[in-house]
């Protein structure tokens, strides 16, 4: 294996107002852009060329790839219209040198995972798969597509949601990531959405091919929701979730040129962004402070996301909440469940008290 997909062009709208900027692999978790953490554990399994699949706003993409050093060749393709999951890896086609027996690792751009991509393609390979699937348990199925399988490893089907616990027949989802014969790539329909989940593989299950999974129970992460995001940045800070990319583990991550106070108190895993600014007395605690924030005097910042540039004002709670790139929030307000500031938007001083009680 030389060749890989990846798939980042997605427009992120669970994770609005950070999105409208950013698009969400290129949001920074864990100290780098989330892309960087695919990419070098894709690299570190043996892949040496890699095609980002992008769409939305792909000059983000290209302008960080232009000046980044990664140990390994990077190519964009670039859809003029979202082609879904299947039409994004069809219209990758042409910018991939495998041949038709060859493998391709294909993985989604929004999943945080520790799957043994080396081990997912030596199993291709050893069993002549025409694809070969990550997935991955999980407690609660219902919110996902179950991938029920033989005990060769042989898929059997792709079922839908489950809506009663009798539907229920395994607890193993389709996890993000895959391994393609080059040929099956060139058979997906060109030109236009196709999903994988929902006509590419049951296709292939259809007309006789060899469809295998792979169940790994290790690390995985949907990086969708701000809690999820933030969740996983903490989680790459901390150590629990294995990427080459984190500079160092840690109670916290300060980056080039972030201050903070000696009676501030940062930890959980919390990132503090280039240039930002953690003032006397504030608490930040399981939180992203994306480059240039500023966290005034006795601010705390609680399982919350602070956009580029963004201000918070002093005695001002933030707890489960999304700040966007350049929004001022004023002194004593308090935000709390799911509140979310768009860029550039300003708060008086004391002037909100949000919760998903009020």
């Amino acid at each position: 294996m030389t060749e890989a997909v990846l798939l980042v062009g997605g427009q992120g709208t669970r994770l609005r107002p950070l999105t409208i900027n950013t698009p969400k692999p290129m949001l920074p978790v864990g100290g780098v852009p989330f892309t960087v953490h695919q990419i070098t554990r894709a690299r570190d399994a043996g892949v040496t060329r890699i095609v980002l699949a992008t769409s939305y706003r792909a000059e983000v993409f290209r302008d960080f790839m232009d000046e980044a050093d990664l140990g390994i060749e990077i190519v964009i393709a670039t859809e003029d219209e979202p082609l879904g999951t299947g039409g994004a890896i069809r219209h990758a086609l042409p910018y991939l040198e495998s041949g038709p027996d060859e493998s391709v690792l294909v993985f989604n751009g929004d999943v945080l995972t520790g799957v043994d991509i080396r081990g997912l393609v030596d199993h291709h390979q050893a069993t002549s798969s025409d694809v070969t699937l990550y997935l991955t348990p999980v407690e609660d199925p219902r919110a996902y597509g179950l991938v029920p399988t033989d005990l060769s490893g042989r898929v059997l089907a792709f079922l839908e949601k489950p809506t009663t616990d009798e539907e229920i027949v395994t607890n193993n989802i389709n996890a993000g990531c895959y391994v393609f014969k080059r040929s099956i790539i060139d058979a997906i329909p060109a030109g236009r959405p196709v999903s994988v989940e929902r006509e590419t593989f049951p296709g292939l299950l259809e007309a006789g091919a060899l469809v295998t999974a792979v169940v790994d129970r290790g690390y995985w992460l949907d990086l969708g929701t701000p809690l999820a995001f933030v969740q996983g940045s903490c989680d790459l800070v901390l150590g629990a979730a294995p990427s080459p990319a984190v500079p160092r583990h840690g109670d916290f991550l300060a980056l080039p040129g972030a201050s903070i106070a000696s009676s501030a108190q940062v930890h959980g895993g919390s990132v503090v962004g280039r240039d930002a600014v953690v003032s006397d007395g504030a608490v930040v605690n399981g939180s992203v402070l994306f480059d240039g924030a500023r966290i005034a005097e006795g601010a705390h910042v609680i399982g919350s996301i602070v956009g580029v540039g963004a201000v918070i004002g002093a005695g001002t709670v933030l707890r489960g909440v999304v700040i966007g790139d350049g929004a001022v929030i004023g002194r004593g307000n308090e935000l709390l469940s799911g509140a979310r500031v768009w860029p550039g938007a300003e708060l008086a001083d004391g002037c909100v008290r949000f919760s998903s009680d009020s």
